[in-house]
């Protein structure tokens, strides 16, 4: 019954901002931990950035700190990944999970269809 519905991605020139959106449902939104995964053509999909529903603490992977930043409404049931001075090895399928745990090792356990993020160079 766990549901992510991801929207907000497109084609950008690099440099440029998108603001992903993650709308959920399902389960106690603020018991867990919520996040983005990305998985380029060809390559292993890997955790972009989490918050944490503990202590709101967040992580993201070395190649997106600085330009990317993670926010959750929990009244809303929706998470938000905040994309500023995208680069074309930021192209990928972008999904929302439900973290487990939040950290360099991610956890988690579903995620949506995902959007899609291409930014040319």
């Amino acid at each position: 019954e766990v549901q992510l519905v991801e929207s907000g991605g497109g084609l950008v020139q690099a440099g440029g901002s998108l603001r992903l959106s993650c709308a959920a449902s399902g389960f106690t939104f603020d018991a867990y931990g919520v996040g983005w995964l990305r998985q380029a053509p060809g390559k292993e999909r890997e955790g972009v950035s989490c918050i944490s529903s503990s202590d709101s603490s967040t992580y993201y992977t070395d190649s997106v700190k600085g330009r990317f930043t993670i926010s959750s409404d929990n009244a809303k049931n929706m998470v938000y990944l905040q994309m500023n001075g995208l680069k074309p090895e930021d192209t990928a399928d972008y999904y929302c999970a439900v973290f487990w745990v939040c950290g360099p090792d991610p956890r988690y356990g579903y995620w949506g269809q995902g959007t899609p993020v291409t930014v040319s160079a």
